[in-house]
């Protein structure tokens, strides 16, 4: 992988990862995620960057209060905004979405996000939050009007801490929405792709 700025015939791939521990399987979910998309790519380039929301929490709340967002958040929104394909995943909170992962959708320009391609995942403690995705972050991004990709991936914990020998159904998932996202990136910047 690749990190952004740009290139030409390049797919730039932008992460947005909801998780708020350290170390985050919402990360190691975003990580693989996006290298399923960089094998699918085959030769194409792909520029990428990963935005924790964690590493904004203050200024998404000062920008949500006040309405000012700093250098650091207007670059991050900026980067989403011009993505060819979106990656996010967030943690189960009460059924939920993390609250700050929400509030930095909110201050995405809806516009920007119509018909972009957008890869959902999402990760729990357990196999039970498995319809957040449907249920939750689905209609978030149908608001937006985002391409959402059929594929999305829900990963329990302990899922993702054993890596795809000792859970190759969820390996083979991640592996499926990877393709499934990339066959939604913009013809312009995927021209050099083989069907």
């Amino acid at each position: 992988m690749t990190d952004l700025p740009s290139a030409a015939n390049a797919i730039t791939v932008v992460a947005v990862s909801g998780g708020v521990g350290f170390p985050s399987s919402t990360r190691r979910l975003t990580d693989a995620l996006l290298q399923a998309v960089e094998q699918a790519a085959g030769d194409v380039t792909v520029l990428t960057r990963t935005i924790e929301v964690r590493d904004l929490a203050v200024d998404v709340a000062h920008a949500t209060v006040a309405g000012l967002p700093s250098p650091e958040l207007d670059d991050a929104l900026r980067a989403i905004e011009q993505a060819d394909l979106v990656v996010t995943a967030s943690p189960v909170f009460r059924g939920s979405y993390a609250g700050i992962f929400k509030s930095l959708w909110d201050l995405v320009d809806p516009v920007a996000m119509r018909g972009k391609p957008v890869l959902l995942g999402a990760t729990g403690g357990s196999m039970r939050h498995q319809l957040v995705i449907d249920q939750v972050l689905r209609p978030l991004f149908a608001y937006f009007g985002s391409l959402i990709v059929p594929t999305g991936v829900y990963a329990a914990t302990e899922d993702v801490d054993l890596g795809p020998r000792r859970a190759p159904e969820l390996a083979r998932r991640i592996e499926q929405a990877g393709a499934d996202a990339l066959r939604l990136v913009p013809a312009r910047s995927t021209s050099s792709l083989s069907n």
